[in-house]
């Protein structure tokens, strides 16, 4: 492995985005960090690089994700995306297509936020799409890959979603005694994690629940 290594970025305005460019920033194993979004992210730092670009026209961008590791955090709700069919297009086509690119482009690393309960059988859509993504990105030609699976994210959302945040305050409470490997986990912590497992010697694959929270320790 590289002394310095250059770190790839999706959905870096995200809520679990967001942290991982702020740490990797910070972070000197890191000498670059390159991010892929579709809108400018107003942060200025001599590592860091933007690249705005649309996601649907692959062919305009594949030959710029070049680096050591891309971190993939992309995502959107059910609501703001407007149907299952747009959703599907960003939790799950944005993710492979970028991952693809990486892989063709001789990137070491995948680094994927998943989601508790992915399944590519679940009936239940969401797990189900998350299932199928973590399923096709470990069949590119990576040398190392990395899924995690955490529960509900907590983190400082914007704009705020009242339903989310009435589950969120429910699932604290429900897992405070009882079934604590579901209990929510920060969008830092899950950050701390997937830079943490860049660098661990384990060889799993996937990290459920609150496996997160002992790579995010490490």
């Amino acid at each position: 492995m590289n002394t310095q290594q250059t770190a790839l970025v999706a959905g870096a305005t995200g809520l679990v985005g967001k942290q991982l460019v702020n740490i990797l920033l910070a972070d000197d194993r890191f000498s670059k960090v390159i991010i892929f979004t579709r809108r400018k992210t107003g942060i200025a730092h001599p590592k860091l690089n933007e690249h705005l670009i649309d996601f649907d026209d692959p062919g305009s961008w594949a030959e710029l994700v070049k680096g050591d590791v891309l971190f993939s955090c992309l995502g959107t709700t059910l609501k703001a995306a407007g149907s299952k069919e747009k959703q599907y297009r960003v939790d799950f086509t944005y993710q492979y297509e970028l991952a693809k690119a990486a892989s063709t482009n001789k990137v070491g690393m995948l680094i994927l936020v998943s989601s508790a309960g992915a399944d590519p059988n679940s009936r239940i859509f969401y797990s189900r799409m998350k299932g199928e993504l973590d399923e096709t990105v470990q069949q590119l030609n990576f040398k190392k890959t990395v899924i995690l699976r955490p529960s509900i994210l907590d983190g400082n959302r914007q704009p705020k979603r009242p339903t989310e945040a009435f589950s969120l305050s429910l699932a604290r409470v429900l897992t405070r005694f009882v079934m604590k490997k579901y209990r929510p986990v920060a969008d830092k912590t899950v950050a701390r994690a997937m830079v943490n497992s860049v660098f661990s010697e384990s060889k799993k694959t996937v990290f459920e629940l609150d496996e997160i929270f002992a790579m995010a320790d490490e």
